[in-house]
């Protein structure tokens, strides 16, 4: 059987040099009067996002061994590791805006690679899922872009929310993230004003960024408005979005005098699948003006259990088509159980507080979490290698304590030498030679 080889542009080497370059090329004063350059200090924080190291602490006192020092060097090129203060220091200037570079480049090449078509699901569009969550809350630490809310007792909570957006198929379970938008103080309280002013800045981003690219855009029923979907439709994005009968009292009152379509399907696992449609719907009484198509679906297991969901979309609806819609609304759930809970259970720490600072630092650092979390998988889909490591060590929790394990006890030169250990179980190179002295 051949060796495999890791993909020039898309596993871990091609990777962290695209990271290494977009980092490279913002401009940063300070590292003319430092040896310690911010490209340094961002992929430091990056490979401990990479490494899965649990704090700042643990990384600022491993970094010191040599095998540790070794490896940051040969794979991640890092030259000079920062002390936890000064990277806290540094990255707490950085606008998370700058980052943006390094995800559209990896994206990037990740289409260019053809890996990108696996994900088309109709008519050449790709499901984007978006959806918010918390990554800090605190009674006392905060910073100037904390987000407030002040309790009837007097308690004060500070805390900071993202809204999340990833590309998702049904059938893969690896996600493809872009870079996360920060719900601002200025956004709101209420989940449904933050995530929707939220969306009024990351939807447009997106669009500048990939002018071409055919999204059709899953939520939830907080995006079931009639500003929200204009929206959608001056970027030229199509819609899924969750509906619920008390948030939209009208659709529901209208859809029950009007003559629905309907359609059953019996899958081989005994399921029942049953559709009611219809299309040209009113989306409420305020937005007339605004036509949706409208879907309710029932799931009913051969156990009796019953499964009930509702959406409204641009995408015509027929008995064709109606099946393949409800799987592309459900795939929204993927931004909660492939994305967020990954992040907080699948060793990023997601919820951890690295550090706070007084300006950028906890939303940086979210941005290269998430920056890392794309490199993970992207790895997951494109790198053989890789995916021949991850199959080894049979689980996700197993393959990443085994890859911490190798990182930390063995000097390693390349990741092709570093996969080829944990997908083959080849002994790796002993740590250092023994003192003789």
């Amino acid at each position: 059987m051949n060796k495999l080889t890791l993909r020039k542009d898309l596993s871990a080497p091609g990777l962290f040099k695209i990271a290494r370059e977009s980092f490279e090329s913002i401009n940063d004063p300070v590292s003319r009067r430092s040896n310690l350059t911010l490209a340094d200090c961002l992929m430091s924080g990056l490979a401990i996002f990479s490494l899965k190291y649990p704090s700042l602490l643990q990384f600022d006192r491993a970094q010191s061994e040599t095998e540790v020092a070794h490896n940051l060097k040969s794979l991640y090129h890092i030259q000079q590791v920062p002390s936890d203060t000064y990277l806290r220091e540094r990255l707490d200037e950085v606008s998370p805006e700058l980052l943006r570079q390094a995800f559209k480049a990896i994206f990037s090449q990740f289409q260019r690679g053809k890996e990108l078509e696996a994900y088309s699901y109709i008519d050449g569009h790709y499901l984007l899922s978006i959806d918010g969550t918390g990554f800090f809350s605190s009674s006392e630490v905060h910073c100037d872009n904390c987000c407030v809310k002040n309790h009837r007792d007097g308690r004060t909570t500070y805390y900071h929310q993202m809204l999340g957006a990833v590309l998702v198929h049904p059938e893969i379970s690896a996600v493809i993230s872009f870079p996360p938008e920060p719900i601002l103080k200025q956004d709101g309280a209420k989940k449904n004003d933050c995530e929707r002013n939220a969306a009024k800045r990351l939807l447009p981003a997106l669009r500048r960024e990939h002018p071409h690219l055919k999204l059709i855009v899953i939520e939830d029923a907080l995006a079931s408005n009639g500003p929200h979907i204009k929206q959608l439709q001056e970027l030229d994005m199509r819609f899924i979005l969750g509906v619920k009968p008390k948030g939209s009292v009208a659709l529901f009152d209208w859809a029950a005098g009007a003559t629905m379509q309907t359609h059953e399907k019996h899958d081989d696992s005994g399921s029942v699948h049953k559709f009611e449609w219809i299309n040209d719907a009113p989306l409420n009484d305020t937005c007339d003006d605004v036509r949706v198509n409208f879907l309710k679906y029932w799931e009913i297991k051969p156990n009796g259990k019953q499964q009930h969901f509702s959406w409204v979309t641009d995408l015509p609806l027929t008995e064709a088509t109606v099946y393949k819609i409800m799987r592309g609304g459900r795939a929204r759930w993927k931004i909660e159980n492939e994305t967020f809970n990954t992040l907080k259970n699948q060793g990023y720490h997601f919820e951890h507080n690295f550090g706070h600072g007084y300006k950028h630092l906890s939303t940086t650092f979210a941005y290269l979490m998430m920056l890392a979390f794309l490199i993970d998988n992207v790895q997951s889909v494109s790198c053989q290698l890789f995916k021949k490591a991850q199959i080894k060590a049979i689980s996700k929790v197993r393959f990443w304590e085994k890859f911490r394990h190798l990182f930390f006890g063995y000097l390693i030169d390349s990741w092709d030498d570093f996969y080829s250990v944990m997908a083959y179980g080849k002994q790796p190179t002993p740590l250092v030679a023994d003192d003789t002295s």
